[in-house]
């Protein structure tokens, strides 16, 4: 979630998906501190304290929250940063930094109040200032965040919001912006040290539930003015501190701050992460006890991982969904606008050809051991709003009425080109696959094409893809309405496929003012039925979080998004 363009965009293995997460909990978190009690684990019943913890995660593209969108930085970042709130894993939420959950009668105007004693990493306060000033600073574009829309029309809808925006430039050519109206969003208050208020410009049921994400993180003084150092080393308010700086393509260390404001700590001195650039390394790394614990194993390994770490091997749903999205911009699939569904019929019918003539549920067995689901919405199955079904005929593999379908639609001129990022992601074998089917149904020669993660997000946020792309989504809060607004509402789904729809953005605007979060749903789900119609992109599957650890990792638990929980797992006394 990622503009979007990425607020959750997942970088890694298509099986498990990297994400962000604040210090999650379950049921035994105490009540009121939103961060989880110590449990118990190992052949000793005790938890074991200190250690550091040996892990991978990819390269970052950006270590600031409001710039953070994609898993591997956020997860990094949840251990740096304490939300106003906290996710359980039954997708519920626990005041952490805020003293209480937040209420509104009319879902507009919204008082947050902060919890004292709270530090950051450089000992200054976090007070309510530092709120407003960090969301502020994101939602400034002269300052190229790529969250700033979280606080703009259809997510967070911050009043004030345009007037931090830029204006096209005059005339053509390379013309610098114009500098924006404000630099402060009119919607947001300090009342004192530890209150602050928020108004928005539209009724937002779910405004407490969007608390925890990334991009309403709190940042201190000292990084708003020196943004290219903090994202090197990131002064955060959470659990963990940085320890050094953010080693590229190799390495981040982290080591557990001492005065941090949660009532209880981590069982674990820090965490180390590697960064590989080829999950095999990782996993051979595993075997051989240099990590403790992975979270990204490379599809091939499935099958011989769940039998050689046996009790060690985790297995659980998880919110990710993997799509194909195809450029509407490029006439070759789209042209047109919403008015006739980017291209008319025939492009919709092409666009829904070449869904069909995918075996899902083959290439899941194939390649990811059977660990997936086929995907048939655009909304995961562990989300309160997710239908069976909802995508249709388009998501059945149907390889005849996908021929004709393909030729009544006119078809496309080949090669056709495959985008996806690597190569420290198993994407080229399935995406592989994928061109196989097309080539098998269509007699469509394809074209692979490889790029850098940091690189991928660039060509995709400034629309130079020419072909379909490949793109994983886990939800920012547990909500059909992360799967929708993010990636298709206001402000937002431009960045991704060209898809504007301004219909959409009514329905998920009037699911957003709903009174209730449930009563929303019915509203998402007419919106998710009017995306579908235009079919923007191709659901493939919902993916499982799937993990394996050695035994110097005990009480090791994922969280609601899929991470392990670094507030819980603790380390053996033979670490």
């Amino acid at each position: 979630m990622r503009g979007l363009s990425q607020a959750r965009w997942v970088a890694g293995a298509a099986v498990l998906a990297l994400t962000v997460t604040a210090c999650g909990g379950d049921d035994t978190t105490d009540e009121g501190s939103g961060v989880p009690e110590a449990t118990s684990g190992g052949e000793s019943g005790e938890v074991t304290q200190g250690g550091v913890l040996r892990t991978q995660v990819g390269e970052p593209a950006s270590l600031v929250p409001g710039n953070a969108g994609e898993s591997a930085g956020s997860e990094v970042l949840g251990t740096l940063f304490s939300a106003l709130v906290d996710y359980e894993k039954d997708g519920s939420i626990v005041p952490l930094v805020a003293a209480e959950i937040p209420t509104s009668d009319d879902l507009i105007n919204w008082t947050i109040t902060i919890n004292e004693g709270w530090t950051f990493h450089d000992r200054t306060p976090v007070t309510a200032q530092s709120f407003v000033d960090a969301w502020n600073f994101a939602a400034y574009a002269p300052n190229a965040q790529s969250l700033g829309y979280f606080f703009g029309p259809g997510i967070a809808s911050v009043e004030g919001f345009d007037a931090l925006q830029s204006a096209d430039p005059d005339g053509e050519g390379p013309e610098v912006a114009p500098e924006p109206a404000a630099k402060e969003m009119t919607g947001l208050e300090v009342v004192d040290e530890t209150t602050f208020n928020v108004t928005l410009t539209e009724p937002l049921s779910l405004f407490p539930l969007m608390l925890g994400y990334t991009a309403f993180y709190p940042m201190p003084e000292s990084c708003l003015t020196a943004e290219d150092f903090c994202n090197e080393a990131p002064v955060g308010n959470g659990p963990f501190m940085m320890d050094g700086v953010w080693n590229h393509d190799q390495g981040i260390a982290v080591t557990k701050y001492e005065d941090w404001g949660g009532e209880t700590p981590p069982n674990i001195d820090g965490v180390e992460w590697t960064i590989y650039s080829d999950p095999q390394t990782a996993y051979l790394d595993l075997q051989d006890g240099n990590l403790d614990f992975l979270g990204d194993l490379p599809p091939e390994e499935l099958a011989n991982a769940e039998t050689e770490f046996a009790d060690r091997y985790i297995e659980e749903p998880s919110s990710t969904f993997q799509y194909i999205g195809f450029p509407l911009y490029d006439e070759k699939f789209g042209g047109g606008t919403i008015d006739d569904n980017y291209g008319g019929e025939a492009k919709v019918n092409l666009r829904k050809a070449l869904s069909m003539a995918i075996n899902r549920q083959e290439l899941i067995d194939t390649i990811f051991n059977g660990s997936n689901t086929p995907a048939d919405s655009l909304v995961s199955p562990i989300v309160d709003g997710y239908r069976e079904g909802a995508c249709g005929d388009a998501c059945i593999f149907d390889v005849e009425a996908a021929k004709a379908m393909y030729d009544e639609s006119g078809g496309i001129e080949g090669p056709i080109k495959l985008y996806f990022n690597g190569p420290d992601t198993p994407h080229a074998e399935w995406m592989t696959a994928v061109g196989n089917y097309w080539q098998a149904a269509f007699g469509l020669e394809y074209e692979l094409n490889e790029l850098p993660w940091a690189e991928y997000l660039e060509a995709q946020d400034a629309h130079e893809f020419d072909g379909v792309f490949r793109l994983g989504w886990i939800f920012d809060y547990p909500s059909p309405q992360s799967y929708l607004s993010p990636i298709y509402g206001p402000g937002a789904g431009e960045l991704n496929f060209g898809y504007v729809d301004p219909e959409v953005d009514t329905l998920l605007q009037e699911g957003n003012a709903s009174a209730t979060i449930e009563e929303g749903i019915a509203l998402y789900n007419e919106a998710e039925d009017k995306i579908l119609e235009t079919f923007p992109n191709i659901p493939m599957w919902f993916s499982q979080s799937i993990a394996a650890y050695n035994d110097t990792a005990e009480n090791v638990e994922l969280d609601l998004f899929g991470v392990v929980d670094y507030m819980k797992i603790s380390m053996t006394s033979t670490s």
